[in-house]
């Protein structure tokens, strides 16, 4: 008698992230875990199923359309990963709605912006490593808190006009989002607190317009003259910052710790034997800022592989799996080589209509700041064993507690 497995728990404090994807892939390319709240999602754990449901206009990220349990309220805001279903943006949109929002977005978050940027994040860079380098030779140093953390929050905050209180502010209540292990109570306090931190910027910015993008995302409007509703504008918001600060910290932690561990490819990157495009392809394939993407749902009946989704069904990707899968990457796919023919394969901006309108804002932070630092601190490394470093506790977000480094050596 055929029985169906178990779902497969998923540890909410994402402390073997890795471990737990391989374990998954073994499972097969399609198979149930279980969320925190013991929500039971289908996880898509190989490269190009993946990339097939992210292109597959039978798979929504509308919760309110397209997931009964949310729309009888069976699964509610008390949920701890609510926030990642309710917000209505980008993130969430199916359809044309998913295109109008998109469409107003884009208008603001255009390349030129990223591209008058560059010299700002490189004097930011400059700033962040002149600082730096004061701190007594032989001290470590956490250059996830004290390098990697400041610029993408010093860049984003610049970007939306936010001031010294409200960066801070913004980041301590997104980290708690990411937190995956964070209990009911404090996740709605913590919601009700960032739409209380949106909402107060908002207002500011209307009264006190400026150059900045939130006063752009304000006065945003379509063709037609529509723009977006006040829900949309709050969340929106939300979503750059997430999108625009959590991940590039992690990007930048991971390609730090990557290439400390992983000498010669320092070397090759700065003998320009490949490129820092290259390496930073290479940190997004191997060591994803994002393991898992929650919550997709299945409009009507969605056959992958031998397994059928049936409508209404959730979805997970898991991006840690795809970027290590043999199939795409080879046996080798555990390892971090800059060197690889398929490392710019991967699916850490999305694909699709989903792609991340943030690439050209990551891509250029990382590729400033990863061959700048090196050329300060040529002999930069780990204070302690990677093996040993803490782990965030989420098994959305991926990355370290801390990042403690030698920068030289005592004199």
């Amino acid at each position: 008698m055929h029985t169906t497995p178990a779902p497969v728990v998923l540890d909410p404090t994402g402390q073997d992230l890795h471990g737990e994807a391989a374990r998954l892939r073994d499972l097969g390319p399609v198979v149930q875990v279980e969320l925190p709240g013991g929500v039971v999602a289908w996880s898509v754990n190989r490269h190009d199923l993946i990339k097939r449901v992210l292109t597959d206009p039978r798979v929504s990220k509308d919760a309110y359309r397209h997931w009964p349990a949310w729309i009888s309220g069976e699964v509610d805001d008390s949920w701890p990963l609510a926030m990642w279903v309710s917000v209505r943006s980008m993130l969430t949109a199916y359809g044309t709605e998913h295109t109008r929002l998109r469409k107003l977005i884009a208008g603001a978050f255009t390349a030129r912006r990223v591209t008058d940027l560059r010299p700002r994040i490189r004097q930011i860079t400059d700033e962040l490593l002149t600082g730096l380098a004061q701190r007594p030779a032989g001290q470590p140093v956490d250059i996830r808190r004290e390098f990697a953390y400041e610029l993408p929050l010093r860049v984003i905050s610049e970007m939306l006009g936010l001031d010294e209180q409200e960066s801070h502010d913004f980041h301590r209540v997104v980290n708690v989002l990411f937190t995956t292990s964070t209990d009911p109570d404090t996740a709605r306090r913590n919601q009700a607190e960032l739409y209380e931190l949106l909402n107060n910027l908002v207002r500011r910015k209307r009264a006190a317009p400026a150059a900045d993008l939130t006063s752009a995302l304000i006065t945003m409007r379509s063709e037609d003259g529509d723009g977006l509703t006040e829900r949309e504008l709050v969340d929106t918001l939300h979503l750059i910052l997430g999108a625009g600060h959590e991940t590039t910290v992690n990007l930048l932690d991971h390609a730090l710790c990557s290439l400390l561990t992983h000498p010669e490819q320092l070397r090759l990157a700065r003998e320009s034997t490949i490129t820092w495009d290259a390496v930073v392809d290479e940190t997004l394939r191997c060591q994803a800022p994002v393991a898992t993407i929650p919550l997709r749902f299945a409009v009507e009946d969605l056959e992958l592989e031998d397994v059928v989704i049936r409508a209404g069904e959730p979805i997970v990707l898991s991006l840690a799996a795809a970027g290590r899968d043999p199939g795409t990457h080879g046996a080798d796919a555990a390892v971090f080589d800059a060197t690889r023919p398929t490392r710019r394969d991967h699916l850490a901006f999305g694909h699709g209509v989903h792609h991340c309108l943030g690439r050209p804002l990551a891509m250029s932070e990382a590729t400033i700041a990863l061959p700048a630092f090196f050329e300060r601190f040529p002999q930069a490394r780990l204070a302690t064993p990677a093996d040993e470093l803490g782990l965030l506790e989420s098994f959305i977000s991926t990355g370290h507690t801390g990042l403690p480094v030698v920068l030289a050596p005592a004199s």
